[in-house]
């Protein structure tokens, strides 16, 4: 005679077969074992009513077998691999392949492929109508800078990263999340107050205010330095890259965001800028004489919104 525990124990098993002896039930199964669908798609895929599907799913739900997401509008549908017990996948292992009669599951299998289809298909549809105007799609969706940030997320997370001529912190506040240490210097109080607002969350930002030609960073600190459209603004440009070349550490590395020659001449006034854009000669140059080595410069490809002056972009290993 089995002890109460031992039926208790055998309890689960039993309901585990209960939900699984349905022919329905098996086949919703061995779909959403394969793949994640709403009910609209099993229907489809079981040609069988809304009415009748969700009335099988739900005791697939209660038992354990099926678990969903929100996904927007619509709840998705799928076999819980990880969270099941080992005495349940076994059952279904057993289960699963004796459940349906050859001729429907192939029917099954031909019409989920189809569905999958159907998804990629819509996908397709989308690009190749939005193709032309992706970029303008993107950037109203999610801003402009979503690229700045997939490329802070390549960084080592023990790097070090010098943001020199911080202004109001937005470079360091992408690049904190991904590093041990992020350096920001600026020369004006009123740029780094608007930064402290900013970054007043980020810790691993230590914002020092000093002049980019006398950096208040000690030797071979930094694994990385950045400047992005600082140069025009130093009545000596080549004195910074000395400067960053003794703080950062060998095997490390600069990196320079800044306008190709223009005829702008309005921006000394507008902008305070001493210099009317750097050639490629130019960097390479300054570059060389600092002891920087591998330099490559790349053009900005252009934006048809941007205002401003065409750009590059250098770097060079120390």
């Amino acid at each position: 005679m089995l002890r109460p525990n031992q039926m208790t124990s055998n309890a689960p098993m039993l309901e585990w077969m209960q939900s699984l002896s349905d022919p329905i039930r098996a086949r919703l199964l061995r779909l959403l074992d394969r793949s994640e669908l709403t009910v609209a798609e099993m229907c489809t895929i079981l040609q069988l009513p809304q009415s009748t599907v969700s009335r099988h799913l739900k005791v697939l739900l209660d038992d354990s077998w099926v678990s969903s997401r929100r996904d927007g509008s619509s709840n998705l549908y799928r076999m819980p691999h990880t969270g099941m017990e080992a005495p349940q996948k076994k059952l279904w292992s057993v289960v699963k392949g004796h459940s349906v009669t050859v001729s429907t599951s192939e029917q099954d299998d031909a019409r989920l492929e189809q569905a999958i289809e159907a998804r990629r298909s819509k996908s397709q549809t989308f690009f190749s109508s939005a193709a032309e105007k992706w970029d303008r799609l993107r950037e109203d969706l999610f801003g402009s800078r979503i690229d700045t940030w997939a490329l802070a997320a390549t960084l080592a997370p023990d790097s070090v990263v010098g943001d020199l001529g911080c202004g109001t912190g937005s470079m360091a506040q992408t690049l904190s999340p991904w590093v041990q240490q992020v350096i920001a210097v600026d020369s004006s109080a009123a740029m780094l107050q608007s930064a402290r607002k900013r970054l007043k969350d980020q810790p691993n930002i230590d914002l020092r205010r000093g002049e980019l030609t006398q950096l208040p960073i000690e030797d071979a600190t930094l694994t990385h330095c950045i400047l992005v459209l600082v140069l025009p603004y130093l009545t000596h440009p080549h004195l910074v890259f000395d400067e960053a070349f003794r703080v950062t550490q060998p095997g490390g590395r600069l990196i320079v965001v800044d306008m190709v020659p223009h005829d702008r001449v309005e921006y000394r006034e507008e902008l305070g800028h001493s210099w009317q854009g750097f050639s490629a000669d130019q960097i390479h140059t300054w570059m060389d004489r600092s002891g920087w080595h591998q330099c490559k410069i790349a053009l900005v490809p252009h934006d048809p919104e941007a205002k401003g002056t065409g750009l590059f972009v250098a770097s060079a290993n120390r």
